[in-house]
């Protein structure tokens, strides 16, 4: 079969099918495009999901007559001109290929007009084929509308779901343009009404208000802000406590630079962050902008933008999961759903104010380094201007080799109380700890807390080998190749906990000769595969010895723990409380079950209807 090269056409409808997958996508291109101009505005209306008709109306700086017909030509932008502009990306957009891709598969019709000239202009392309350019009256910015999407690819629409889905598909990606600039209005109906409006949000007030709006009131109550930055990287945003967590990860929102992104790596690096205070499966909830030097990230890997190449991948993973551990550990126990909403009584949002020299960071928008990481403006994820970045002596690849941080006593705790956990009154059914605090009644789970005390003394302990015990007989297990080659990389780390091997035989059995004190007792074998087998392929190699090791000191904290059904003395009870008030991430236990639950007098007062 001969070669024969492909009409302008077709190329053009095939490389729609790269950007372009349903109405969502066209969306996604033109509102980028909006704000790539410079809008402070967008207006998005949809009909029939998108397939019948896109309307996206901004207030951004508009085309001149010879840039319209340029806007639908292939491979023309105004954001890039050389090699070395592709290295340092800031606008959403770049390729020039939406607007081309769009009107190949569509009916489209472009207005526009910039502030200083006289009147509007109006571009129609059906198909593919464009008309000539003419006048029409139409105020600063730009209107497109895009019609019977894929009405020239039959193949394509038929792959289409149906218009509640794709309506669906359309908010939530309006939704998380929202949350990528707080600094620009929205709107959005759908044939024919208005489904929600957000003004630009100019102050704390609103941001909180569209965030509420976006992610539920329940968010909003549960979450705490970060703001942290080290050398040229900066984190802000704001994440869930763990006492709010989802049964599946649908609130979960990452930007880099402003830009909407789905990262493995980022997601990651949340989830290790994560990874000892959530309960079971449960996932956490954040909305989060990673800046930094866009030389330092390749935003060119996907043809739908979505997906980052790092040039320093571990330290980008290090800093968010270090800074993300910080920020939890420093936000004090969140009451349950049955209690007064809030945390520890007093405790308000902190600054991250880190002991480890390496960490040059603090919350707040605070900096300690030369470098001026881009603020985007005064309002998180701004995105207005093109921030100046300059090299300074600080090496931030440098953050992912530092020592872990030391526990930091009371590091939640309000200053102007000394003890927020109370006094001790009673212990109920030998498990749970009444005590009175100065806002109310606060009830403990002393295993739990316990646990979670021993766990954080463990962690930070100084190295040493902690109480183990020696086998009459070594203990041989059968391990799979897998579970083999896992626990021989984490040889180390065992080793430190108190275990001992004998000679490797070759033949996939494991051989035992000392187990810590403490898990003398338990089924080492099924403790070895479980370690064995919680190793993720998908993360970093170095965080599944670092996760081995901390799921061996969970288990010996869980074991050296008082256990429900012992008694507790009035002192040993008030010493448990001081020592949970020292400890970091004292809200949930090695599990992610919480420690604490909380009652005000309030909350007590509605109880017994006083006042009424």
């Amino acid at each position: 079969m001969a070669i024969r090269m492909l009409p302008p056409q077709l190329i053009d409808q095939i490389a729609a099918g790269e950007v372009i997958e349903r109405p969502a996508s066209v969306v996604k291109e033109l509102v980028e495009n909006a704000l790539d101009a410079g809008a402070t505005r967008v207006d998005v209306a949809i009909e029939g999901g998108g397939v019948q008709l896109v309307r996206i109306r901004d207030d951004g700086c508009g085309m001149s007559p010879e840039d319209l017909p340029l806007a639908i030509a292939r491979h023309a932008t105004s954001k890039i001109a050389a090699l070395e502009d592709l290295e340092r990306i800031l606008t959403l957009g770049f390729r020039g290929e939406a607007l081309p891709s769009i009107a190949s598969v569509s009916r489209l019709t472009v207005r526009t007009r910039r502030a200083e000239d006289p009147q509007g202009l109006m571009l129609v392309v059906d198909g593919g084929q464009a008309q000539p350019v003419a006048p029409a009256a139409h105020p600063p910015g730009t209107t497109i509308e895009v019609r019977d999407l894929f009405h020239n690819v039959p193949a394509r629409r038929r792959f289409l779901r149906s218009e509640t889905t794709e309506t669906g598909q359309v908010a939530r990606l309006l939704e998380r343009l929202a949350l990528a600039r707080f600094d620009v209005g929205f709107s959005y109906s759908s044939n024919g009404r208005e489904q929600w409006r957000f003004a630009a949000a100019t102050d704390e007030a609103q941001r909180r208000a569209r965030l509420s709006r976006v992610l539920g009131d329940d968010f909003l109550a549960g979450c705490v802000a970060i703001d942290i930055t080290a050398g040229p990287l900066r984190l802000q945003g704001w994440i869930g406590l763990p006492t709010f967590s989802r049964a599946q990860p649908d609130l979960q929102f990452w930007f880099v630079n402003g830009r909407a992104v789905r990262d493995r790596l980022l997601t990651s690096a949340v989830k290790l962050a994560f990874r000892d205070v959530l309960f079971g499966q449960r996932h956490p909830a954040y909305v989060l902008n990673l800046t930094l030097d866009p030389r330092e990230v390749d935003v060119n890997a996907h043809p739908t933008k979505q997906e980052l190449r790092f040039h320093e991948p571990r330290a980008i993973h290090d800093f968010i999961h270090r800074a993300i551990g910080r920020r939890l550990a420093s936000a004090g126990p969140a009451a349950p759903d049955f209690a007064t909403p809030g945390r520890l009584p007093g405790v308000e949002p902190l600054r991250v104010e880190s002991r480890d020299p390496s960490f040059s960071a603090r919350s707040g928008g605070g900096r300690t380094s030369a470098f001026d990481a881009p603020a985007f403006g005064s309002l998180p994820f701004a995105g207005v201007g093109e921030p100046e970045w300059r090299d300074n002596e600080f090496d931030w690849r440098s953050f992912s080799n530092a020592a872990p941080a030391t526990a930091t006593p009371a590091a939640s705790l309000p200053a102007n109380d000394e003890q927020p956990l109370g006094t001790a009154l009673a212990q109920l059914h030998g498990i749970y700890i009444v005590a009175e605090t100065r806002a109310g009644l606060a009830l403990i789970d002393m295993h739990a807390g316990h646990e979670r005390v021993l766990y954080e003394r463990l962690k930070h302990r100084s190295p040493a080998t902690p109480p183990a015990q020696n086998l009459l007989q070594p203990l041989e297990i059968a391990l799979l190749p897998a579970e083999r080659d896992a626990l021989r990389a984490a040889r180390a780390e065992l080793e430190a906990a108190g275990f001992a091997f004998g000679e490797d035989r070759g033949d996939g059995v494991l051989s035992i000769t000392r187990v810590p004190a403490a898990l003398a007792s338990l089924d080492v074998a099924r403790l070895l595969r479980e370690l064995a087998a919680s190793v993720d392929a998908s993360d970093d190699a170095g965080h599944h010895l670092e996760g081995i090791g901390n799921e061996i000191l969970a288990t010996l904290a869980c074991r050296a723990a008082v256990h429900a059904g012992r008694r507790l003395s009035l002192p040993e009870m008030n010493a448990l409380l001081r020592d949970m008030e020292a400890t970091e991430r004292v809200a949930q236990c090695n599990h992610g079950r919480p420690t604490i639950a909380l009652l005000s007098l309030a909350e007590l007062d509605r109880l017994f209807l006083r006042g009424r």
